[in-house]
């Protein structure tokens, strides 16, 4: 929450100035579908005094407003890479006037396996533009990214590497693996310190499956719940997450394709019901809450096989995190849910490790062709 969109987004609206010719002279690439509406929705937002034309373009929803809208002409372009990739080939998208390339969560990209596709845009583009990349963790992939693609930079960094917000309470319960969804449910409903019921939550898993899972479990037990990964449709994305903000959900249980970026108001807090394999991911999750100078907690269940990811994530943020005492919990037997997937999902395909998981959805996010979901 401190304004890493406006900081590319602002600069952006003041050099394109006024609406000119048909192609892109701006482009942001952007790692997830829900990442490229946000900003797309901030230049909006931030621009509604100029006369500029923006457009959003990824995958999983249909592509014929999309191909329209840049038939009609764009100023600034924002997209993940497999949709922009399929709609230049097909000569639907000209980035032959792009003027600035932003390349934004870059280390997210080279997680999800994009830095392919990344090279491959970059060759469509003009050789003299502006290339800008953002990050709220940098690490050393990061640093060789910025020494291949970019000429000369100047860095700028606004906190240390992998530092969490300091207004992020951070606490850890030891607590059996398959124990987790008790006591997550006695949290729901008494707090982590006996302040009263939670009201909101998000809740990260490793996999789709363990997503699906939880939710359904969470719906059982008398929680109102809805998962979000990259097997679910567009719309049910986007439904689910809308579901959340509006506070008609009390847990949104995600993947990480919900820890980049994402602005929820006034999330109160952030739960790990795993831990991630990969450490600044860890940094990603809980940034979700204590954003743009409000509070919020950060609360981890940590079974006995993972302790030795909490000790990478500790030397990460070169700080601990503290267990504290389990409460007593009762042991919920589910009432039975409808047998559908959350929000109107699909069901799930299997659950993937980590690093797996969040290449594949990078890849469906980015997919060359969609899926022909319409809105």
């Amino acid at each position: 929450g401190t304004g890493k969109t406006a900081g590319f987004v602002l600069p952006l609206l003041q050099k394109l100035a006024h609406a000119q010719g048909k192609a892109p002279r701006a482009l942001v690439l952007s790692p997830t579908r829900e990442l490229s509406a946000q900003i797309a929705d901030s230049a909006a937002d931030y621009g509604a005094h100029k006369n500029l034309r923006t457009q959003v373009i990824f995958g999983g929803v249909g592509e014929r407003p999309q191909i329209d809208g840049l038939r009609a002409g764009c100023d600034l372009l924002i997209a993940t890479p497999g949709r922009l990739i399929d709609l230049a080939e097909r000569r639907l998208c000209d980035l032959s006037q792009v003027q600035y390339f932003v390349l934004d969560e870059a280390d997210r990209m080279l997680d999800m396996g994009f830095i392919h596709a990344i090279k491959q845009i970059i060759k469509m583009l003009p050789a003299k533009r502006q290339n800008l990349m953002f990050s709220a963790t940098y690490s050393d992939d990061i640093r060789r990214l910025a020494e291949r693609f970019l000429h000369d930079p100047v860095a700028i960094e606004v906190t240390p590497r992998n530092k969490t917000a300091d207004r992020v309470e951070q606490l850890a319960y030891r607590v059996d693996k398959d124990q987790k969804r008790h006591l997550l449910v006695h949290l729901f409903e008494h707090g982590a310190t006996d302040e009263g019921p939670w009201q909101q939550a998000l809740v990260f898993t490793r996999t789709k499956h363990g997503a699906n899972r939880l939710a359904e479990q969470l719906l059982g037990a008398g929680v109102s719940a809805a998962a979000i990964h990259g097997n679910k449709s567009q719309s049910a994305r986007v439904r689910a997450l809308e579901d959340f903000k509006g506070g008609r959900i009390r847990a949104l249980v995600a993947t990480e394709v919900a820890s980049r970026g994402l602005d929820i108001k006034e999330l109160p807090q952030v739960v790990n019901y795993e831990l991630p394999n990969v450490p600044e991911d860890y940094v990603h999750r809980i940034g979700r809450t204590a954003r743009a100078g409000s509070t919020g907690r950060a609360v981890s269940l940590v079974a006995g096989d993972e302790a030795s990811l909490l000790r990478d994530i500790e030397k990460t943020m070169k700080a601990s995190v503290p267990f504290t005492t389990v409460p007593a919990y009762a042991i919920v037997q589910p009432k039975p849910v409808a047998s559908r997937a959350p929000s109107g999902g699909e069901p799930a395909r299997g659950g993937q490790g980590s690093r797996g998981a969040g290449q594949r959805e990078g890849q469906r996010d980015g997919q060359r062709h969609g899926q022909g979901h319409g809105h």
